[in-house]
Order: C-alpha cells, then sequence, then structure tokens
C-alpha cells in the first residue's frame, strides 16, 4: 500500500482513540491492508504520538493464547507499545483502573517481564529468562475501535495491539537460584480469573505459546521483519498475552487474579 493511504488509515485510528468510538473494520474493505500493512500503520501512529510527547515503556504482545484463536478469527501474535501513562503499579496487591475514554474493555490476566539486557531474535526460554531482572502478575485491559470486537489480524496490529491500560503486580526478582525453576513452572502454572469471589476463568501458562517466555521469544523475532519497529531492549516491561480469554469489565467490578504456584502475588483491580 501506498504511504498517503497508510497515514489516511492512521488518522482514521487516533482519531478514534481520541474520540473513544469505533470505527468499520479496515481490512475487508481495503484491498492490500495485510499484517505487513498493519505494522506499516502502527509505526505511523507510535511515531506521531511520541511526536506529541507520549513515552513509550515496553510492549504488549496479544493473541499468543491459541485456545481464543478460533474466537476472534485471528491465528497469529501481534504486538505494539505500550506508554508511561497507559502503565501502573499496583501498591499492596491491589490498583483503581478507570474506564472513562475506553471502547469496548476487556481484562487479561497476563504475565508481565522486566528486562535487563536486550532479548534477541532465535532466543528460548531459558535466553528470555537470563536476560529479565524480574517477572510479575499483569492485568492488561484491552478495547476495540471495531464493533462487537470483529476484525482481522491486521485490523487488531494497527488499532495500537488492542492495548488500553497495564497494571503490573508486585516484581519477583529473578536470579541464577530461581531461573531454571521458574523456566519449568511458567509452562505449567493455572491462573484463576474472578470478579468478586466468582471464578470467571481459567487458564493454564502453556496457552501462551507453551511458555509465557516463549511469547518474549517469538515477538523478538517478530520484530526482526520489521526494522522500522525497534528491537525488544533492557529496561522495557514486556507483558505477553492473556492466559485465559478477554472478558468485559465495567465500572463498580473488581476482579483479581491467582497464579498458583507461580511465586507471583496476584491483583485486585476495581474499575470506577
Amino acid at each position: 500500500m501506498d504511504r498517503a493511504s497508510l497515514d489516511a488509515i492512521a488518522s482514521r485510528l487516533i482519531d478514534a482513540q481520541d474520540r473513544a468510538t469505533t470505527i468499520p473494520p479496515i481490512a475487508a474493505a481495503t484491498p492490500g491492508f495485510d499484517v505487513d500493512a498493519g505494522y506499516d500503520v502502527l509505526h505511523a501512529i507510535e511515531s506521531r504520538r511520541i511526536a506529541q510527547g507520549w513515552r513509550p515503556v515496553g510492549r504488549k504482545i496479544g493473541f499468543t493464547n491459541r485456545t481464543i484463536w478460533p474466537r476472534y478469527g485471528v491465528y497469529q501474535p501481534m504486538g505494539a507499545r505500550v506508554w508511561s501513562h497507559t502503565v501502573q503499579y499496583a501498591r499492596n496487591g491491589a490498583a483503581t483502573q478507570p474506564l472513562a475514554g475506553f471502547v469496548q474493555p476487556r481484562i487479561e490476566p497476563e504475565v508481565v517481564f522486566k528486562l535487563a539486557a536486550p532479548v534477541r531474535p532465535g532466543a528460548d526460554a531459558r535466553t528470555v529468562l537470563d536476560a529479565t531482572e524480574w517477572i510479575a502478575a499483569g492485568f492488561e485491559i484491552v478495547q476495540s475501535h471495531y464493533p462487537g470486537w470483529k476484525f482481522e489480524a491486521a485490523d487488531c496490529t494497527a488499532a495500537f495491539g488492542l492495548h488500553a491500560a497495564l497494571t503490573v503486580g508486585e516484581p519477583y526478582t529473578l536470579d541464577a537460584t530461581n531461573r531454571a525453576e521458574i523456566a519449568a513452572t511458567l509452562a505449567t502454572f493455572p491462573v484463576t480469573l474472578r470478579k468478586a469471589d466468582v471464578i470467571v476463568d481459567t487458564g493454564v501458562g502453556s496457552n501462551v505459546l507453551d511458555s509465557p517466555a516463549l511469547a518474549v521469544a517469538h515477538f523478538a523475532d517478530v520484530l526482526a521483519r520489521y526494522p522500522e519497529h525497534p528491537p525488544l531492549q533492557a529496561g522495557e516491561i514486556i507483558t505477553t498475552g492473556t492466559i485465559t480469554d478477554a472478558w468485559p469489565v465495567s465500572p463498580g467490578e473488581t476482579w483479581s487474579s491467582d497464579y498458583g504456584e507461580l511465586p507471583l502475588r496476584g491483583i485486585d483491580l476495581t474499575f470506577v
């Protein structure tokens, strides 16, 4: 696709985000709008946001959970930036998240990585953990600027990777004494997602490309195909994709997570 067409799509998506509204899916009506074009649009959007003063602090990786691919009709992971103003840190395991300005928000329990070193293409799970300072529980709030959460892979890639907000829990520091155990546990730990005291969904770490660490490795490979998007660097926080399905949320609700034998404190997140 030509640059003018890509820039026009970027402008439509920025307007939809700024006005908290929906637009028709792009791919179905735009010949040639594929995932590569989606990443081109995302790069244009992120460049404009940085020029406006937005500060990137890491990435979100989406659609790493293979069990939900048929539900959404998206059969490959994608990723985008997260920003200083879209990320917050829970205190004593709890946080509050306003929903004003979000469109069709949903909640996703995830594992967040803080990188101490770059992650290059071709990494395995242990290489990723060797490059990781800490891991933590996370709740990503995703949103869809397309009606009814109906889209193709290129649509959600371009639309900010569906990112709205991220709450990060208490960090668990990795070192030489625990990395091997964490590498094994990341593939097997269970997650329980509750609304109030009711279990809404459960999942297991292997849902996420066999391990959240492998989701990081996969995204490093993806970024190598798109050199306009910078590689994963030390200091970034990376949220690795939902372990359960994504669930609609509303003001007044409190949701909580439990990570089983993975030594992460879950989060109580209240929406306002």
